[in-house]
């Protein structure tokens, strides 16, 4: 197949060349692998560097993961958002010490049993430590696939990854872990997902279609995505002295677990907070308005109007602390960092 022999005799030269220097490539332990690939979800690399290095340093292998309290786990998620991802991985941990004798498994099939570990991951792990020849389907590989052929399926669908996943695995060579991140690299450094994509200096562009033709912008195709869900929430930002009120969400749902200020669905008023207030017998001396922020989820938006509230007391059944404690030991949601930001410009 002559594609198959230019995509990997181009693309495997252009990678050992060009590749970045990064933390989770200095060698091949799988756990460094597992870890980076479940952060790099949702999460540019740059962003996740500084996550990594510090986990790292608290949580350095399987046995360490599987015994970390989970608040101090979440803590060090902080900012990465989609916390089950943190709450999977110790639970994969657990089994690794338990089922494999904290021996990290090493065959694609065993790898994909672990919790929180799909396709992907489980492809990355297998490829890059284990030399297994089972190809990486992301959105990189989507688009640099997709933009190559000017294949016109809609990559929404599970069905059409489960057939590039196919195709890929048909030409993917014995460096399959090199293979894998050189498509992914590609797609990340020149064959940009906004904007336009670095043709000259890519080294599959003398077999691109959508070079050839300038047809980049059409590819991949993608299905419309659904409307998201919209919420309005009011957030009381209760204080005493220098004591801040925060108070852990539900063990189930949305953020489940983690720390979060007061907060009602909602909208209120100045006058509607101060009847709230008085309803549940809550003293204080001041109310004043706060920030307004939004929170785009996976599928809902929140819309959240925050008010500051002096209160005479600290009062059940909220944890009252000051805001370095806070900041040092509670895992706040990226939706509540704004409220905490706007605290200490108010309190110290």
């Amino acid at each position: 197949m002559v594609f198959k022999e230019e995509i990997n005799t181009s693309l495997l030269a252009w990678y050992q060349k060009n590749k970045r220097i990064l933390p989770w490539r200095k060698d091949k332990n799988p756990y460094h692998i597992w870890i980076s690939e479940i952060m790099l979800q949702q999460t540019r690399i740059e962003a996740v560097i500084p996550y990594y290095e510090r986990f790292m340093k608290r949580i350095p292998d399987v046995n360490a993961l599987a015994t970390i309290n989970e608040d101090e786990l979440l803590k060090l998620w902080e900012g990465l958002g989609y916390y089950n991802r943190a709450r999977n991985l110790k639970k994969a941990a657990q089994i690794i010490m338990s089922e494999y004798q904290g021996v990290f498994p090493n065959t694609y099939e065993e790898i994909m049993r672990l919790p929180g570990i799909g396709e992907y991951t489980a492809s990355a792990i297998a490829s890059i430590c284990f030399h297994e020849a089972t190809p990486t389907i992301d959105g990189n590989v989507l688009r640099v696939y997709t933009r190559l052929k000017e294949d016109k399926r809609n990559i929404a669908l599970n069905q059409t990854k489960k057939e590039i996943r196919k195709e890929i695995s048909q030409i993917i060579p014995l460096e399959a872990g090199d293979f894998n991140e050189a498509l992914m690299e590609l797609g990340e450094t020149i064959c940009l997902p906004n904007g336009e994509p670095k043709c000259n200096m890519c080294p599959l562009s003398h077999i691109c279609k959508a070079y050839q033709h300038q047809s980049w912008s059409k590819f991949p195709v993608k299905a419309e995505k659904r409307t998201k869900k919209e919420l309005f929430y009011t957030v009381f930002l209760f204080y005493y002295q220098h004591q801040v009120a925060i108070r852990k969400r539900d063990d189930k749902g949305l953020l489940k677990n983690l720390w979060e200020f007061p907060n009602e669905l909602g909208k209120m008023g100045v006058a509607d907070v101060k009847k709230y207030l008085k309803q549940h017998q809550i003293h204080f001396s001041n109310v004043k308005k706060g920030i307004n922020y939004k929170h785009v989820f996976t599928h809902q938006i929140w819309y959240m109007e925050s008010y500051f509230i002096e209160v005479l007391e600290t009062f059940d059944p909220f944890i009252w602390e000051n805001l370095a404690k806070i900041k040092e030991s509670y895992a706040i949601p990226s939706a509540f960092l704004p409220f905490l930001q706007e605290f200490k410009h108010k309190i110290n």
